[in-house]
C-alpha cells in the first residue's frame, strides 16, 4: 500500500492558526459510514449524533512544557524537545540543531546540566539530567511544543489543553478533545451518554511523519498509556450490552484497540499501563471502536491512515475534499469530524 494514496492538497489559508471561541463553536463534519453520507454541523450540536447508552471515552493526558533551550560549552544555543522519561534522570529527546548534539556533549540550563549520552533511532538522543528531577526546570523555562505549522507564538497555553486534562506527560495535545466544554459534556451526560477516561501521552509516535513509500514499512514510536480498571469495566460492559464506544481522538482509539483481547463472546479491554506502538491503517481488524471524533489531519500521516481504515479511504478523502471546498479549518486548532 502506497503512502501517496493518502495525499491531498490543502490551501495554506485553511490551516488554523488559533482556536475559535468558545471551544464548541468549531464546525463539525459528520461522516456516516453506512450511508456514505456527509453532513455539516456545529460541534455544539454533537449530542444530536450521540445515542443514549453510548460510552464516550476521553484522553485525559495533559501537555507538559517539554521544549527547553540551553547552551553548549562553546556558547552555542541548542533546543531539546523532551519526548518521554525512560527512567529517573534519563529522557529521550529531539535536538535542534541535531548536528550539535554529539554523544558526550554537555548542555547547560539554569541550575541544570544535560549530558547527551547516545544517538538513538529516528534522530533521537538519550539525555541524562543533573539533577535528575527537572520538574522545576520545565515549570520555569519550558515551552509547549506547538506544531510547526502554527506560525505565531501562542500566548494562552491553557487553550492547548483539554478541559479534562489531568495527567502530565504529553508532548502534543489530543486535539479532538479541545472542542469540549464542561457545559457540553454535562449536556451529553444528561442525554444518557456515559463518559470514561483513558490516558495516552502523545509524542513522537503521534506526530512523526511517514518517510517511507510503502505504508507497511513504517514503524510507530511507542507511547505511554494507562487504562484504569473502572474504565475497562465500563468499556467491557458497553461491549457486552452492544452499546457504542465513541472514541474522542486517535490516541483513545489506539489505547483501546491495543488493549483489546479476544474472548469466547467477542472482545474485551484489559486494564493496565505500558507502551503501545500500534499502527492502524487500512486492512486493520477493528475490535472496540464504534464511532470516532477526530480533527482533520496532515496528508500522508499515520492519523489520516487510521481514519481511512475506520471509514474507508474513498469516503474519507471525499469528506476531506468537501471540508476544503467548504472552508473548514484544519489541524490542531481546526474543526472536527465525527465518523459514525
Amino acid at each position: 500500500m502506497l503512502v501517496a494514496e493518502f495525499d491531498y492538497h490543502l490551501p495554506k489559508e485553511l490551516i488554523a492558526q488559533e482556536p475559535v471561541e468558545p471551544r464548541d463553536a468549531s464546525r463539525l463534519l459528520v461522516v456516516d459510514r453506512k450511508q456514505g453520507a456527509i453532513y455539516d454541523a456545529q460541534f455544539s450540536e454533537i449530542g444530536n449524533w450521540l445515542l443514549p447508552g453510548d460510552l464516550l471515552v476521553l484522553n485525559n493526558t495533559r501537555v507538559v512544557p517539554a521544549r527547553i533551550f540551553g547552551r553548549l560549552k562553546t556558547g552555542g544555543k541548542i533546543e531539546l524537545l523532551l519526548l518521554r522519561r525512560v527512567k529517573p534522570g534519563f529522557w529521550e529527546a529531539l535536538t535542534r540543531p541535531a548536528r550539535k548534539a554529539r554523544p558526550g556533549s554537555d548542555v547547560f540550563f539554569d541550575g541544570y546540566k544535560a549530558v547527551i549520552e547516545e544517538r538513538k533511532p529516528l534522530g533521537m538522543r538519550l539525555v541524562r539530567f543533573e539533577p535528575e528531577d527537572i520538574t522545576e526546570l520545565l515549570k520555569k523555562s519550558g515551552e509547549l511544543a506547538l506544531p510547526p505549522y502554527i506560525r505565531k507564538k501562542w500566548a494562552r497555553p491553557e487553550r492547548y489543553q483539554t478541559v479534562f486534562a489531568r495527567v502530565d506527560g504529553a508532548v502534543a495535545a489530543p486535539t479532538a478533545g479541545l472542542h469540549f466544554t464542561p457545559e457540553l459534556l454535562e449536556k451529553i451526560r444528561g442525554k444518557g451518554v456515559e463518559v470514561a477516561q483513558i490516558t495516552l501521552h502523545p509524542g513522537l509516535g503521534t506526530f512523526r511523519p511517514i518517510k517511507v513509500d510503502n505504508v507497511e514499512e513504517h514503524r510507530m514510536h511507542p507511547e505511554e498509556f494507562e487504562i484504569l480498571p473502572e474504565t475497562a469495566r465500563m468499556v467491557n460492559r458497553a461491549i457486552i450490552e452492544k452499546r457504542r464506544v465513541v472514541c474522542v481522538g486517535t490516541t483513545t482509539v489506539r489505547v483501546l484497540e491495543a488493549q483489546a483481547e479476544r474472548t469466547g463472546t467477542g472482545f474485551q479491554v484489559l486494564p493496565g499501563r505500558g507502551e503501545t506502538d500500534l499502527f492502524i491503517y487500512p486492512g486493520y481488524q477493528w475490535k472496540i471502536t464504534g464511532a470516532l471524533i477526530t480533527n482533520f489531519h496532515l496528508p500522508r500521516s499515520t492519523l489520516l491512515l487510521l481514519v481511512c481504515s475506520f471509514a474507508g479511504r474513498d469516503l474519507i478523502m471525499r469528506a476531506y475534499q468537501h471540508a476544503i471546498n467548504s472552508g473548514y479549518r484544519f489541524y490542531s486548532f481546526g474543526d472536527a469530524m465525527l465518523v459514525v
